[in-house]
Parts: C-alpha cells; structure tokens; sequence
C-alpha cells in the first residue's frame, strides 16, 4: 500500500471490504487499516457503516472465530482469550458469547493434554522449585486459569512422590 497515495471513499470501501472478506476483523483493525490509509474521520465513519450494513464487518462473528482458532489452533485458555480480544476492544458480552464456542469438555481434555505434555517436557529437571515454575508459567502465559493449573500441579505431586 503507498503510504503517499489518496483513495476515494468508494476506492477504500472496496479495498475494505476485501481486506474484511479475506477473515474476520474487528472494529479496532479496519480502523487502524483506515488511519494508514490516511482517511479523515467522517470517511471512516461512512465506511464502517456501510461494512456493518453489508454484514462485512461483524464483532461477534469476529470474536468467535477467533475464540475458536486460538483455542483449538494455539491452545490458549480462557483468560488470554479475553485478555486479547479486551485488547481489540471487544465488549464483555460478546466475550461471554464467544466463549460459549469452546465446548467444556474439549476444554479441558486439551488442559489436560497440554499439562502432562509440560510435564513430560520437565522430566529431566531434578530442582523442585525450577521444574514447578516453569510448569506454572508456561500454562498462565498460555491464558489458563490458576486453580486447574494447581490442582494439576497437586495430583502430579501426590502420584510421583
């Protein structure tokens, strides 16, 4: 894209909505696409507009498929789902609608399967405190929350001593 060049509305509506058909985008990304191409505001507002009349851009649709790439794909929990769709200023309720994609018990099958992965990774390490750590952090950055985290730390602990 030429940082130089100058579109009409018309001319960036169309190049949004291949960028939105291409996958599914939030509000904040179409936004920031418009910023670079140098659109003054009112031209934005238009544009955005019309992509949601045109069923182009769509958060809840957008905030679940992301909800369900990220999980099955990169295997993040809950907590980092939310952290980043906050993060492109997603509203709570259509957060809490688009965790609803994520089957509880898929959940935490693939908690488990991570975790004992983790584990078996750590195998080699004979200091306590290092091997707890690293097993701990690996699963927070990863957005799973603390309680199954522990209580997974617990049973390993408890069948290994």
């Amino acid at each position: 894209m030429d940082k130089n060049k100058s579109y009409t509305v018309d001319e960036a509506l169309t190049r949004m909505q291949s960028y939105c058909a291409y996958r599914d985008r939030c509000h904040m990304e179409v936004e920031n696409k418009l910023r670079e191409m140098r659109m003054i505001p009112q031209a934005c507002e238009v544009i955005i507009t019309k992509l949601i009349e045109d069923d182009f851009l769509n958060e809840t649709r957008f905030a679940q498929s992301f909800t369900r790439g990220k999980f099955r794909i990169k295997h993040w929990g809950k907590t980092r789902i939310i952290r980043e769709l906050k993060q492109r200023q997603i509203g709570d309720y259509i957060i809490k609608k688009a965790l609803k994609e994520i089957n509880e018990n898929d959940y935490v099958e693939t908690f488990h399967q991570l975790a004992d992965k983790r584990l078996k990774q750590l195998e080699k390490d004979t200091d306590y405190h290092k091997k707890r750590r690293r097993f701990i952090s690996y699963l927070q950055y990863r957005g799973w929350e603390s309680n199954l985290i522990f209580e997974k730390w617990h049973d390993y602990n408890r069948n290994n001593e």
